[in-house]
């Protein structure tokens, strides 16, 4: 019989640290109907590429549906990645989290932020000699 193995746990590298930063925040976005909605969230983690937010309200956003992201005003410090600090900020639902028994509603999303592409492209052209030294 054959020995069974357990799988190697995948763990991708991830693109920016994260940062354990608790400050309120507030979803935008247009629902199926195209009304828009929003509610109020608070920031569980934050990075450079996106941020976690938890949702107490009775609020549920289908996974990949474009929010906007605004953190309040008197709490964009240093310690926020540029782009929260800048005002609102587009980004997509990446990951949802599992619903609560008392809402029927999911606890927190997953956001990823959307870079325009030309800003990324600049990004890449400013790195690509980097890379091609580590080669």
């Amino acid at each position: 019989m054959a020995e069974k193995r357990p799988l190697p746990a995948y763990s991708a590298p991830r693109s920016s640290v994260r940062q354990p930063i608790a400050i309120p925040a507030r979803l935008t976005w247009k629902d199926a109907s195209g009304a828009v909605r929003f509610a109020s969230v608070m920031t569980r983690d934050i990075s450079e590429a996106g941020v976690f937010v938890e949702c107490d309200n009775a609020a549920a956003i289908p996974l990949y549906r474009l929010v906007h992201l605004q953190v309040e005003r008197a709490m964009r410090g240093e310690a926020l990645p540029a782009r929260l600090r800048e005002g609102r900020v587009l980004s997509a639902v990446w990951r949802v989290a599992p619903c609560r028994r008392s809402t029927g509603t999911p606890s927190g999303y997953a956001l990823r932020f959307l870079v325009d592409p030309q800003v990324a492209a600049l990004s890449m052209r400013r790195t690509a000699h980097i890379e091609a030294i580590a080669v």
